[in-house]
């Protein structure tokens, strides 16, 4: 008895230590994972500030962008990419509420609600050349030409699914017996969500919204496809217009240092705006909880 008992007590610390050191090699590893991640984006952020910094003067938003052996800056593709994403995101947050709404007001556990988020799921993790192309045969060949239209839809493309998993997430935290409550009361089911879930998840939605603006600032592959460039000034929607990420990409391929300088300087502007987007969209979370 005493040696079944002594076998058993031996048995326990070798399974205690196996899951002591399983649980230490899990939190190393994991760390470690964490530290890998970090320091490529901290080497990153270094050389994008570390060159971009430098070249950041005042001209960088008084001028347009400069033929070869001039001086120039980036004052039609900064207007040119708030003007495109502006338009993206006036298309697709209003569809992208309302398709979240339809998800978790009316279709929540239905089969058919499940294939539309599967799909939208697929759209979210689309690979953003692959919605340029659509958009370059849906568009652009049918006009003729690029535009600032098409560079706009395909970027609203991008908006959409995230507004619609967004939302759909935000409304279906809220508890039932807000629903329940209201419905008690005769409210109409269409009113109930504009008066009492859209006011409780608001903080959530335009979190999306502006989480689907910093995912699109930077999108050069959609563009190239669509909205193309536009050395001066672009008179209309239709025609093609400057903008940021493809001015970047064109200028780092150039053989010129001043391009270059513009391309680094484009870069750490295009950076600090989604790194504000990004600390002002988890503020309104974190007031939205608080609120709560």
């Amino acid at each position: 008895m005493n040696n079944a008992k002594a076998h058993l007590k031996s048995d326990n610390m070798s399974m205690w230590m196996r899951r002591q050191f399983t649980d230490y090699l899990a939190k190393v590893l994991g760390t470690a994972a964490t530290l890998f991640g970090l320091f490529w984006l901290a080497w990153i952020l270094w050389t994008t500030v570390s060159k971009g910094l430098p070249a950041l003067k005042w001209e960088l938003f008084t001028q347009m962008t400069p033929p070869p052996g001039a001086d120039g800056g980036l004052l039609n593709a900064f207007a040119g990419s708030i003007i495109m994403s502006g338009l993206a995101v006036l298309i697709g947050t209003p569809i992208g509420i309302a398709a979240g709404t339809y998800l978790s007001e009316y279709a929540r556990y239905s089969k058919f609600g499940a294939t539309i988020r599967f799909v939208n799921d697929i759209l979210l993790s689309a690979p953003s050349i692959v919605i340029g192309l659509f958009v370059y045969e849906l568009m652009v060949r049918q006009m003729g030409h690029f535009s600032a239209l098409a560079g706009a839809v395909a970027l609203s493309f991008i908006v959409l699914p995230v507004v619609v998993r967004t939302t759909d997430e935000m409304l279906q935290l809220i508890p039932s017996t807000m629903r329940e409550a209201a419905l008690a009361l005769g409210v109409p089911q269409w009113k109930v969500v504009r008066q009492v879930l859209y006011r409780a998840s608001m903080s959530g939605i335009v979190t999306g919204v502006l989480l689907a603006l910093a995912r699109i600032s930077g999108e050069t592959a959609p563009l190239l496809f669509t909205a193309l460039n536009n050395q001066y000034w672009a008179s209309s929607l239709l025609d093609p217009m400057a903008n940021v990420p493809v001015v970047i990409f064109q200028y780092a391929m150039s053989p010129y240092e001043f391009w270059h300088a513009l391309a680094w300087a484009g870069a750490f502007v295009v950076t600090m705006f989604v790194l504000l987007l990004g600390i002002a969209s988890r503020w309104l979370l974190l007031k939205g909880k608080n609120h709560e």
